[in-house]
């Protein structure tokens, strides 16, 4: 799989993420110079992987043919100043009920090896340029 996302200025803090055919936003707490109309990048980055953890939870327990109603995963982080990073996630599965407990460890095995997870156990090559910009006419 291949993606693209582009990222677009709109004012202040405030960005629009065009994804496929979706638009999310992000921005800065008021308290940081923005006006908190949108989650931070680091939200939607512990969001990222918190989501993605949740699917595949959900893909196991469909494939199992165990419940799904009422999984959530929640995630309480921690941001270190230098080198500005996300430093800690904690990530807490609620597991359905009805779900039997010789199925969590298979659950759990499965959740920890999400391609954000595993994305973040073997970080990818990434690298970062100005773009060349259009010659004006």
């Amino acid at each position: 799989m291949v993606g693209f996302v582009r990222v677009d200025h709109k004012e202040g803090d405030r960005f629009e993420i065009d994804i496929r055919q979706h638009v999310l936003s992000v921005d800065q707490p008021a308290a940081d110079g923005g006006e908190d109309t949108a989650p931070t990048p680091i939200e939607l980055f512990v969001g990222s992987l918190a989501s993605c953890i949740g699917f595949y939870a959900r893909r196991f327990l469909a494939r199992h043919d165990l419940p799904t109603e009422g999984l959530s995963v929640t995630a309480d982080f921690a941001v270190d100043a230098r080198p500005a990073r996300v430093s800690d996630v904690s990530l807490h599965i609620r597991v359905p009920d009805g779900v039997p407990e010789e199925r969590r460890a298979g659950l759990l095995a499965v959740a920890r090896h999400c391609t954000i997870h595993n994305s973040l156990q073997q970080p990818p090559q990434v690298s970062i340029e100005l773009a060349v910009p259009a010659p004006t006419s």
